[in-house]
């Protein structure tokens, strides 16, 4: 009996409690009441507003003075990248392992680097700090930039050279 007068208590308490929940409503709004509609404070400040223009403008790549077509990635190392490139960023590249140019960027970005095989075209983070431009297949661990809209044949006659100057410039 004492287990029945429990169980019955138990279920009173619990019917109780879950009447204290959240109410909706099944009826509709009458038609003729006004909606009023209270405008959200602008949030927006000045960085949003600074970091919102250089997020609308892409990175033109130069490659010894030539305008390189590229599709660039989404992604954080690329905004950051876009801070650095609205002063305009020179990098003095190398070649390096017969299929890459490689240099410094002078400063560290945001990157995810996980292993990929890139190819030719590919522009591609390493170590958060040097940027590597493909004229040639590979494989390592990196964070992609982007990708350039040569063949494989105009990016080694560009490319396949003991230097050369990279220039990114925000338009």
């Amino acid at each position: 009996m004492k287990r029945v007068a429990k169980f019955l208590i138990s279920f009173a308490i619990l019917f109780s409690l879950s009447a204290c929940g959240s109410k909706t409503s099944t009826t509709t709004p009458d038609d003729s009441t006004p909606s009023i509609t209270i405008p959200s404070e602008d949030t927006t400040t000045a960085d949003d507003s600074k970091e919102d223009e250089y997020m609308n403008k892409i990175i033109e790549l130069k490659i010894d003075n030539q305008v390189i077509d590229v599709f660039w990635v989404d992604n954080s190392s690329v905004n950051a990248l876009k801070e650095f490139a609205k002063d305009g960023l020179t990098i003095n590249m190398h070649e390096y392992g017969g299929f890459e140019q490689t240099g410094s960027i002078g400063h560290t970005l945001p990157s995810a680097d996980t292993r990929i095989d890139v190819v030719t075209g590919d522009i591609v983070l390493y170590n958060s700090n040097q940027i590597s431009i493909f004229y040639n297949n590979s494989s390592w661990s990196y964070t992609k930039l982007g990708h350039i809209n040569l063949s494989k044949n105009e990016l080694k006659d560009l490319l396949d050279t003991d230097s050369v100057v990279v220039t990114f410039t925000l338009k």
